[in-house]
């Protein structure tokens, strides 16, 4: 008597891979089981560096090939944060991997309040910037090399993140700041286009094109008018993320300016900039990203030109520059 295999070979490589993911997790999130989205949490360490890289991954259901969203959070954050973001993407078939930078990350708010000043200008260090975007391509070498790199389209990977996550987005995506005298190269090859969430100005830098002329990716950048970033010894308005944007070679880029909002609008805090708005700017900025991505990756425009019509009521301007 003939017996059908228990699995083909492709479903046994999809058992063994998510068997394993689940051995590497520190902690398997809950689950979104009405859309079936993957949610993993792993703690990773660079022995390189001597420094832990803990990361939470949002992966769609099912068995195909998807692409990759890495995701770095602004100061004081954590891969917790911008959940609306990750769940979105993978409910739309792109897995989202959340990084958690430890030397900037939820850690600064803890402590005696009177040393806050102090760690948040530790935290805004040239070192601290630069071992950001090394946690980014540890994490990529880590998730496109381990047991789900059947799952991932390495040729597939965006850069995204919020406020100093941009920045390290930004470097990420070929960025060129000088330091004594010699640029900080700190691009990623496999970075094919980056999302940027109101962008600071680079650690003092006040002449953008030189640092970010060189970015040649698809870029999409999102603010808000009153996107003033304002933490002890250091305040940036909304001005900054346009020149950030302005200065940007890429093509195709777009720009989306809110209005009204703050610069928390973006993060998982559901009030600030008003209870109302914020929900409206998070479900927009939700199908903006994926109207961008559609355009970059399957040349269908069609959903980013409809957009600011779509939120003409929350929207104070929309750019896009280049076929």
């Amino acid at each position: 008597m003939r017996h059908a295999p228990l699995l083909t070979r492709r479903r046994a490589a999809a058992v063994l891979a998510t068997a394993a993911i689940s051995l590497l997790a520190a902690r398997r999130a809950r689950a979104d089981d009405a859309q079936g989205i993957g949610v993993f949490d792993l703690q990773w360490h660079d022995a390189r560096r001597a420094r832990d890289v803990p990361v939470r991954l949002y992966l769609p259901a099912g068995e195909q090939r998807v692409p990759l969203v890495v995701f770095s959070h602004g100061i004081g954050g954590s891969r917790f944060g911008y959940s609306y973001l990750g769940r979105h993407w993978a409910a739309n078939g792109w897995a989202s991997l959340h990084l958690q930078h430890v030397g900037s990350d939820r850690d600064l708010w803890f402590g005696s309040v009177f040393g806050l000043v102090e760690r948040l200008r530790d935290a805004a260090t040239d070192a601290e910037a630069v071992d950001r975007v090394r946690d980014l391509r540890f994490a990529l070498d880590r998730v496109l090399a381990g047991p789900l790199a059947g799952r991932l389209d390495a040729a597939r990977v965006v850069a995204a993140g919020h406020s100093y996550g941009a920045n390290t987005t930004l470097l990420a995506a070929g960025a060129r700041v000088v330091r004594d005298g010699r640029p900080v190269m700190l691009r990623d090859e496999r970075v094919r286009a980056a999302i940027v969430l109101s962008a600071p100005p680079f650690y003092g830098e006040r002449s953008f094109e030189p640092i970010l002329g060189g970015v040649d990716l698809p870029s999409l950048h999102v603010t808000a008018t009153a996107d003033d970033i304002r933490i002890p010894g250091f305040w940036s308005g909304v001005d900054d993320r346009l020149a950030v944007f302005d200065a940007i070679g890429g093509r195709p880029k777009a720009l989306a300016v809110f209005q009204g909002g703050s610069h928390s609008i973006f993060t998982d805090r559901a009030g600030t900039g008003g209870v109302a708005l914020n929900a409206q700017v998070k479900a927009a900025t939700r199908e903006l990203t994926h109207a961008f991505l559609q355009r970059v990756f399957a040349g269908d425009d069609a959903a980013l030109l409809q957009w600011p019509q779509r939120h003409a009521g929350i929207v104070a301007r929309f750019s896009v520059f280049g076929a």
